[in-house]
C-alpha cells in the first residue's frame, strides 16, 4: 500500500484504543449511553473542561458539528464561519440540509482564521427581520490550513461574539494538535477562553470512529449570556442527537475510545499520570513533529517547491509543478488543495498522523529531491 500524506483519517487505530475497544466488548452493557464507559467519560470531561460540562458521544465529526450548531442557534439563526470551515466546504451542506442553518462565511486569509472585525461585519444584520440572524460563530482549531489560534485570539473572538449575542462553537477535530503546538491543556483552549460548545475529535488522533459534543458547564461561563447558551444547549443536545441519527445504540464503543485518548477519571487512575503521558497529547505531538520534519526537509527546495502557509499543527502546504505532484502520487497519497501561482503549478496539502514515521517522511523528501531540476537556482 502506498504511504499516505493525504489525511490523518487514513491512519490506523492506535493499539491502545483498539485494546480499549476489545475491553469494552466483554459482555453486555446498557445501550444508548447508559453504560459504565459513558458514565466515566462524563466524569473525565468534567475534570478536563470544568464543573457541569457534559459529553454527548456521536457517530462522526459532521454529526458533532451539526448537532452542536443546531443546539446553539435558534431556528431563524445563522452560523458565522470562515469560508474555509469544514462545515462550509466538506460536509455536503449538512448544516443547511439537516440543521436548517444558513452559513454566513467570511474570507479568512492565508492563515484561515476569523477575526473580531469579521464577526462585527455581520452586526448590521442583527435585528433585521429580512436577514438570517447571526446566532453562533464556529471556529476551527487547528484551522483547515494547519494554523493555530492562540489563547488571546480565542478570548477576543469569544468576547466579541458574546457581546453580539452569539454563542461560540469550536470544531475541535484537531484540537489536540493545537494544544500540543501551544504546550497547553485542552481546557486552556476551550473553557478558559469562553468557548460554549465543542466538537471533540477522536478519529484523527488515533480513534476508530466517533466524536463527542461537549457543552461547557454554565457555571464556568464568563458572561450570563454565555451561561444561558450553555444551559439551553445542554437541554437540547440529547433530543437533537436522536433526531439527527447521531445517537449510537452501542455508545460504549465511542466512549471507550475517548477514554483511552483522554485518560480515566482521577478516582480510577489515581491522578498519577502526567499530562505529557496522556495518549491524546502524545499522538498529536508526534503528528506535529512529523509535519515539522517534513517542512524542514522541503524548506530548501524553493523555488521549485514553495511552502505556502505556516506549519503549526500536522499539515504542510506547498506549491509545486503539477507534473511533479502527479509523479509523487505514484508512491505517496496526498491531495491537491488549490491552484498554484500559475497554471502549471498546484498547491497541495501533506498531512501527518500519529502513525507517520520519520522513515516515511525522509523517504518522501528523498523522492522530492530526486525530481528536482539539476539546474535549479540556489535558494
Amino acid at each position: 500500500m502506498e504511504t499516505s500524506f493525504a489525511s490523518d483519517n487514513y491512519a490506523p487505530v492506535h493499539p491502545k484504543v483498539m485494546a480499549a475497544l476489545a475491553d469494552a466488548n466483554e459482555g453486555p452493557a446498557r445501550a444508548y449511553g447508559a453504560d459504565a464507559w459513558t458514565e466515566l467519560l462524563d466524569e473525565r470531561v468534567e475534570e478536563i473542561f470544568g464543573w457541569g460540562s457534559l459529553a454527548f458521544p456521536v457517530l462522526n465529526g459532521t454529526g458533532a458539528n451539526v448537532v452542536a450548531l443546531m443546539a446553539a442557534a435558534p431556528r431563524w439563526g445563522a452560523v458565522v464561519s470562515s469560508e474555509l470551515a469544514h462545515v462550509n466546504t466538506d460536509e455536503n451542506g449538512a448544516p443547511e440540509r439537516v440543521g436548517g442553518l444558513k452559513l454566513l462565511t467570511h474570507p479568512s486569509g492565508l492563515e484561515g482564521k476569523l477575526t473580531v472585525a469579521d464577526l462585527e461585519s455581520w452586526q448590521q444584520d442583527i435585528g433585521n427581520v429580512h436577514r438570517a440572524q447571526p446566532g453562533v460563530v464556529t471556529i476551527t482549531q487547528a484551522t483547515e490550513v494547519g494554523t493555530v489560534y492562540r489563547q488571546g485570539e480565542l478570548r477576543e473572538l469569544a468576547d466579541a461574539a458574546h457581546e453580539l449575542g452569539m454563542a461560540v462553537h469550536m470544531d475541535g477535530a484537531r484540537l489536540a494538535n493545537a494544544a500540543a503546538f501551544l504546550g497547553c491543556g485542552l481546557r486552556d483552549l476551550v473553557t478558559e477562553v469562553g468557548v460554549d460548545l465543542l466538537s471533540l475529535g477522536a478519529a484523527k488522533n488515533g480513534g476508530m470512529f466517533g466524536e463527542a459534543v461537549i457543552v461547557m458547564g454554565p457555571g464556568e461561563a464568563l458572561t450570563k449570556a454565555s451561561s444561558d447558551f450553555r444551559r439551553d444547549a445542554a437541554a437540547a443536545v440529547p433530543y437533537l442527537r436522536k433526531t439527527t441519527m447521531q445517537l449510537a445504540s452501542k455508545t460504549r464503543f465511542i466512549s471507550a475510545q475517548l477514554l483511552a485518548l483522554l485518560g480515566q477519571p482521577a478516582r480510577i487512575s489515581g491522578g498519577r499520570l502526567p499530562i505529557s503521558q496522556r495518549l491524546w497529547l502524545k499522538n498529536a505531538k508526534h503528528a506535529n513533529e512529523m509535519a515539522q520534519r517534513l517542512r524542514e526537509g522541503v524548506d530548501g527546495l524553493a523555488p521549485t517547491v514553495r511552502i505556502t502557509r505556516p506549519t503549526e499543527a500536522n499539515a504542510v502546504f506547498a506549491t509545486l509543478p503539477r507534473t511533479m505532484a502527479d509523479k509523487l502520487r505514484e508512491q505517496f497519497a496526498f491531495y491537491d488543495w488549490g491552484p498554484g501561482e500559475s497554471d502549471d503549478r498546484v498547491e497541495v496539502r501533506w498531512m501527518c498522523s500519529w502513525a507517520t514515521t520519520a522513515e516515511e517522511v525522509d523517504s518522501f523528501v528523498a523522492a522530492l529531491n530526486q525530481q528536482m531540476p539539476t539546474d535549479r537556482p540556489v535558494n
